[in-house]
């Protein structure tokens, strides 16, 4: 598509929630053109676990998008070509344990399933018969058969591949500068490659959401907040869910932006084995820190021990869009008519994509939306910025 047509939307982001949004407008029949100065899926997409989880939210509205995208995944996978349509989707389950006082992670899941999560807690018996290879300093455990993954940067690929199909256009190395308005609102995007006419914008950048905010007039807060993994080399089937300690959901909501590490553990489809995760803000340094790494692995031995004796075939991280309520922005910004988001997910983006996506298109159309849109919304003080 030359830089001078015109799109019903402009998606910036071509990784999982830019995908997920211009694949489900364009299922409702939107004309999108998707722009990405990199690569599809090249930036947190592909530094992620693939986690679509429902088992780290405490009740509130992450939890509700949280399932009802679990839910909505099935119905985007179902509309995917079929030459695209494996990506790698797991129905593992998550399984989390303490090894200390087993209380909070009992009364943590009693709380989730008042809120619709079916979470089960277990002994460490029975926690040892669905992970065999566990330490055995297990206090309790909870079952969470809804936790699946899939691979993130097969699935962004699959869900762009879908937005072609429909007529719509993906454009790889084209930077988006700034939107340009008239009348009050939205009527294009200014690009390294010129402009192209649109209706709306919608700001799918993640770490860099709040940068391009900015530049259209309409700052927001969301920062890079930075996490690391360590892959295995290829290993027998020897993790079979996605198995956590329960310090992990604390990690996950805190704010703080000193280093935070939990252990998590999952194999995947070609045998490695996935150890994190580490959060910590520190801007866009992506520099290696061999002191993230070492906690990485000293936690996961301590989980799963026969680790211990497995090589580290790589290690990668990335950055990851945080809002400080920890609350993504989806929807319409009231200060420049046409500028919409769907950011701020922080490592969650992965599982809460199709939802994102359904929720964006609905609020697009005028649609009744299928979970309370209002928790979201960029004009929250938690965000607005400048």
């Amino acid at each position: 598509m030359p830089a001078a047509a015109t799109a019903d939307v402009v998606v910036v982001g071509a990784g999982i929630v830019g995908a997920a949004c211009a694949e489900a407008l364009t299922a409702a029949g939107v004309r999108v053109v998707v722009v990405d100065r990199g690569a599809v899926a090249s930036g947190t997409t592909a530094s992620g676990e693939g986690n679509v989880l429902v088992s780290d939210k405490e009740p509130g509205p992450e939890l509700e998008l949280a399932i009802a995208s679990r839910a909505e995944w099935g119905a985007v996978l179902a509309r995917l070509p079929e030459r695209v349509a494996d990506v790698e989707w797991e129905d593992k389950g998550g399984v989390v344990v303490a090894t200390t006082d087993p209380g909070p992670l009992k009364a943590f899941a009693a709380k989730q399933r008042a809120a619709g999560v079916d979470a089960r807690v277990i002994t460490p018996a029975e926690a040892f018969e669905l992970e065999p290879l566990l330490t055995r300093d297990v206090t309790i455990g909870v079952h969470y058969p809804d936790d699946a993954q899939l691979q993130p940067v097969l699935a962004a690929t699959a869900l762009l591949t879908a937005v072609r199909a429909r007529g719509s256009v993906v454009r790889s190395g084209v930077d988006a500068l700034s939107v340009r308005t008239a009348g009050g609102r939205v009527v294009g995007l200014e690009t390294s490659d010129g402009e192209i006419a649109c209706g709306a914008v919608l700001n799918a950048c993640g770490p860099w959401s709040g940068a391009f905010a900015a530049a259209a007039g309409a700052p927001i807060q969301v920062l890079p907040r930075r996490g690391m993994l360590l892959v295995t080399a290829p290993l027998p089937e020897c993790v079979r869910h996605k198995v956590y300690d329960a310090d992990y959901v604390g990690a996950v909501g805190s704010g703080d932006a000193e280093l935070q590490t939990s252990t998590v553990v999952e194999s995947t489809r070609a045998g490695t084995v996935l150890i994190g995760s580490s959060r910590e803000r520190i801007g866009y340094d992506d520099s290696l820190r061999v002191n993230v790494l070492r906690e990485l692995a000293r936690k996961a031995v301590g989980l799963f021990p026969f680790l211990g004796d497995v090589p580290v075939m790589r290690t990668y991280g990335g950055f990851r869009p945080y809002a400080p309520d920890h609350l993504p922005v989806i929807g319409p910004d009231p200060r420049v008519s046409g500028l919409w988001h769907a950011t701020g997910h922080e490592g969650a983006g992965i599982g809460l994509a199709a939802s994102t996506g359904r929720l964006v298109t609905e609020l697009f159309l005028g649609l009744t939306p299928h979970l309370a849109a209002d928790p979201f919304r960029v004009d929250r003080p938690a965000v607005l910025a400048g």
